[in-house]
Parts: C-alpha cells; sequence; structure tokens
C-alpha cells in the first residue's frame, strides 16, 4: 500500500510540471522572435483588469488524463477482491482521468491583466498578457511587435 501511495503522491507532484505559463509573458520571446526586427509604438495605459489566461489546447497535454488514470487505477486496485477488485481499478482509473484533466486544465490557467493603451497615434489597443508586473493607469509603455505577437513593456 505505501508504495502505491508513493507512486500516487509522485505522479501528482508531476502534474503540476505540465503548465508553462512563461509564454504569456511580456518578459518572454518565441524562438521565431530572436534575432528579428521588431516595430515599437509608445502609449499610455488607460484601463486595467485582472483576467485570467486558460492554454489553448494546442499547449496542453494528455499527461494530466492519464497520469490520474493510472494513480486512480493503482488505488482502486486496493479496494475489495475478485470482480469487485476490477470493478474499483476501473472505476478508479476513469475517476482519476477525470480528476487529473481537471487538475491540468486548473494548472494550466495564468493571472493576467488586460491592459487598454491609448497609443500616441490615438488609436486605441487592447492586450493581455500575464500579470508578473505592477502596471499602473497612465503608466507610458513600449508596445513591442504588432498583431498576435503584441507585448507592454514599460518605458
Amino acid at each position: 500500500m505505501k508504495r502505491y501511495l508513493s507512486i500516487a503522491a509522485i505522479g501528482l507532484l508531476s502534474l503540476g510540471g505540465c503548465a508553462n505559463s512563461d509564454l504569456y509573458s511580456g518578459d518572454v520571446y518565441r524562438g521565431s522572435q530572436a534575432k528579428t526586427g521588431q516595430s515599437v509604438n509608445y502609449g499610455t495605459i488607460v484601463a486595467l483588469r485582472p483576467v485570467q489566461i486558460q492554454a489553448d489546447a494546442d499547449n496542453s497535454s494528455p499527461l494530466g488524463g492519464i497520469g490520474g488514470a493510472v494513480i486512480g487505477g493503482l488505488l482502486g486496485n486496493q479496494i475489495g477482491g475478485g470482480s469487485g477488485r476490477v470493478l474499483a481499478t476501473a472505476a478508479g482509473a476513469i475517476g482519476g482521468s477525470v480528476a487529473g484533466s481537471k487538475i491540468e486544465g486548473a494548472a494550466n490557467k495564468v493571472d493576467a491583466v488586460e491592459m487598454e493603451i491609448r497609443r500616441d497615434a490615438g488609436d486605441t489597443v487592447i492586450v493581455v498578457q500575464k500579470a508578473d508586473r505592477d502596471w499602473q493607469i497612465g503608466q507610458r509603455v513600449r508596445l513591442i511587435g504588432s498583431g498576435a505577437s503584441l507585448s507592454v513593456a514599460p518605458y
């Protein structure tokens, strides 16, 4: 029993490693952005709102569900005997898979901030990125990049 609990603990701890939230930070560049020219605009933050970013399906993995199924199956296998043990193992695997997927989904949420920025050119843009900085209304900022690859940095 102790051996199975240690396996379960290791499995649950490894689920926490499924999330990579740094890619939502304004301080992290993708490899394709390195050594490329980025356009820069300047502006002022006019509104802030706390939000969350949920990782896209292509940024998630099946590890949460698989890990949960293995752990649930191992724990279910400790119950009963004969056909009851088989049913408990199956139920544990199914329940563990659902729980593991939910845990991974929660781990793949990142606290973020939605910034409304009035650019010096007069137009307004909204940018959402990881809340890893203390932004203030009225703060001057640099907008680096364009379109789907726009990040905000202090000025």
